[in-house]
């Protein structure tokens, strides 16, 4: 596999395109970067705003209902990429005709930045990579070839197709896509374990902002670091990855108690602070809280009498017992936590999803020291009538604090837990919005004297524009290192510097940007 990926590497950097060959120009011509795309393009890949499918093809991998509206800036032109070779024409037509490009993969963006823009007087292309979704795995290696385009859905399921005693440690949702994922560092059920997806990628095959295809010897150390956690849309428009597999057992366990408020549930969350961190490292012990319910969800990397007995010494006060287990093999718990329940066919991870169908704000922070019982028990006043809020707990420690924080850009892994606040809504009227938009604000603002300070801390995957926005100068102007680097901080701390080096190094034109895109330091 390595012999041929070489081969097709070299092939693909062969690859002529008569472009030309101003690296930047600072005017934007949309005739002509149109006219380049259909030059050298196949027919039925490019869709301009006057296309018949254009609005079907844009909104097919939107998650998000507060960006399906005639007032959100659209790109110009998305190319429906199938090859590679059709993303370097995209970046090479981009760059010699002034418009920018957005890579997009799951469209699960908290804020749509990979398909819609906040300033309509910029113009800018969208390479939807959503048909670049092969999937090699190789068990005799334990690794896997895996398109951007692709679903962790599809990844989970093309692994379990090869072996039952193989999986990959990446999130619980089934519609996200790789591309995206990996680019701010991934975590899912088996970080415990085996820590950040991110921390799995071994190569990749990558465009950069000359169009060039590059691999991991190709674009070097510093740059291969920046695409395995430091966000997408900042350094190129990686097309292709190379993940190690991680063994599983032929059994697993998993577990859902839900414990209301009136039966001790803050007290359960105070303790669980505490108690899931330090669990040993084949347990993750989560928790979504809701309306006047925590509910705890577990994984154990082996069979119920294990994680009980663990659970009886560790966490008493939960009261799990056999009872509340259900042994299952991996791909199954991949299910069970995707689609909450169990005898659910695999086929359903290959569903990409529909158009979408709620509006959602998502925020985070990370908590280093123990939230205090009274705090927990004043939340309870904070939820929503109609549910439509949410609480999740995703604790760290096990691998997680055996990796220093500058081993990838995500630098959060020493935290005790990571909290994110959720808000979603169905009713399309600005009332509803602004209720909701402000609960999860207001939750937010509550928690601030309990979560990481100096900067108080977010997840890169749970973007959030309240954290800051890129201003831009004049026409084709940059932005400013110092503005960035108010929300850049927030994401990667200490590493948020290196980030922008490794940007002033590999983009110096600043041509991958978006709302929240690494800024080259000055």
């Amino acid at each position: 596999m390595a012999v041929a990926r070489s081969i097709l590497v070299a092939l693909l950097a062969a690859v002529c395109i008569a472009i030309s060959s101003a690296a930047a120009a600072t005017s934007v011509n949309t005739t002509d970067f149109v006219g380049c795309l259909a030059l050298h393009l196949p027919p039925g890949i490019v869709y301009t705003q006057s296309s018949e499918s254009y609005s079907s093809v844009l909104e097919f991998s939107i998650k998000n209902l507060r960006f399906v509206t005639p007032a959100t800036p659209t790109p110009l032109v998305i190319v429906k990429a199938t090859h590679a070779t059709h993303v370097r024409v995209a970046v090479r037509c981009g760059a010699a005709h002034g418009v920018r490009v957005r890579p997009r993969s799951g469209g699960h963006d908290y804020e749509g930045l990979s398909y819609r823009s906040l300033d309509a007087a910029r113009s800018f292309a969208v390479v939807d990579l959503a048909a670049l979704r092969a999937i090699r795995v190789d068990v005799r290696s334990r690794s896997a070839w895996v398109e951007s385009g692709a679903t962790l859905g599809e990844l989970y399921y093309g692994i379990a197709n090869k072996s039952a005693r193989l999986g990959f440690p990446a999130g619980v949702g089934p519609t996200v896509g790789v591309g995206g994922h990996l680019s701010g560092g991934g975590f899912g059920l088996m970080l415990r374990k085996h820590g950040l997806a991110a921390d799995h990628v071994v190569d990749a095959i990558m465009v950069d902002a000359k169009g060039r295809l590059l691999d991991r010897a190709a674009m070097g150390e510093d740059h291969f670091w920046a695409i395995r956690g430091g966000g997408g849309g900042s350094f190129g428009i990686v097309v292709s990855w190379k993940l190690l597999l991680v063994r599983v057992p032929a059994t697993v366990t998993v577990f859902t108690v839900h414990r209301p408020r009136n039966q001790s549930a803050s007290d359960l969350l105070t303790k669980w602070q505490h108690v899931a961190p330090a669990l040993p490292r084949d347990i993750i012990l989560r928790v979504v809280v809701q309306n006047q319910d925590a509910q705890f969800e577990s994984l154990y990397l082996g069979r119920c009498a294990g994680v009980v007995a663990t659970m009886t010494k560790m966490f008493p006060e939960l009261g799990v017992t056999r009872r509340d287990c259900i042994e299952m093999s991996w791909i199954e718990s991949v299910l069970y936590f995707a689609f909450y329940g169990t005898g659910k066919p695999k086929e359903l991870l290959l569903d990409r999803g529909t158009k979408p169908d709620r509006y959602f704000k998502g925020k985070s922070d990370f908590v280093h020291e123990p939230i205090p019982r009274d705090v927990w028990e004043s939340t309870w006043s904070w939820f929503l009538e109609d549910g439509a809020g949410l609480l999740i707990l995703d604790p760290f420690g096990g691998r997680m604090g055996r990796v220093a924080s500058s081993a990838t850009p995500f630098p959060h892994r020493h935290a005790l837990y990571n909290l994110q606040y959720y808000g979603f809504w169905w009713d399309n009227t600005t009332e509803a919005s602004e209720q909701h938009m402000s609960w999860v604000r207001g939750v937010h603002r509550e928690m601030e004297p309990y979560v990481s300070k100096s900067p108080r801390g977010a997840y890169v995957n749970y973007k959030d524009l309240d954290l800051g926005v890129n201003e831009y100068g004049g026409d084709g102007g940059g932005t400013s290192y110092e503005t960035a680097r108010v929300w850049g901080e927030a994401y990667f701390k200490d590493n948020f510097e290196r980030l922008a080096a490794v940007k002033a190094k590999v983009d110096p034109s600043d041509f991958f940007r978006n709302e929240q895109k690494v800024d080259p330091s000055p």
